[in-house]
């Protein structure tokens, strides 16, 4: 299975699915900054697909008394790489399943 990344200009980036289905929003290109857990629960956000520029996202995972509301209001995130565990001292969830957990693509 493959995803897909269809611009408005007809520009097609694929790659590794981590979830299936499908996701319709405008593309913000967040830079190398540790923005991601601070970002997805801005209600601006909303019908956004993140994508990211570090080199590997949610090596810090999750924790909901870092939560800034009841849920991330992203549609989708496009990462190079997750983390397959979090590293975090504080962490209690690993940052993909917290995107599972509320449907994000």
């Amino acid at each position: 299975m493959q995803a897909i990344l269809a611009l408005e200009d007809a520009r097609i980036f694929s790659g590794m699915p981590r979830a299936k289905g499908e996701c319709y929003g405008e593309v913000v290109l967040i830079l190398p900054l540790p923005v991601t857990r601070k970002s997805l629960p801005i209600p601006l956000m909303q019908d956004k697909l993140f994508v990211l520029t570090n080199p590997q996202i949610g090596n810090y995972g999750t924790n909901p008394d870092d939560n800034e509301a009841t849920h991330p209001y992203i549609e989708g995130l496009v990462v190079r790489e997750f983390s397959p565990i979090s590293s975090n001292w504080r962490s209690q969830q690993v940052t993909d399943e917290y995107l599972e957990k509320f449907k994000i693509l």
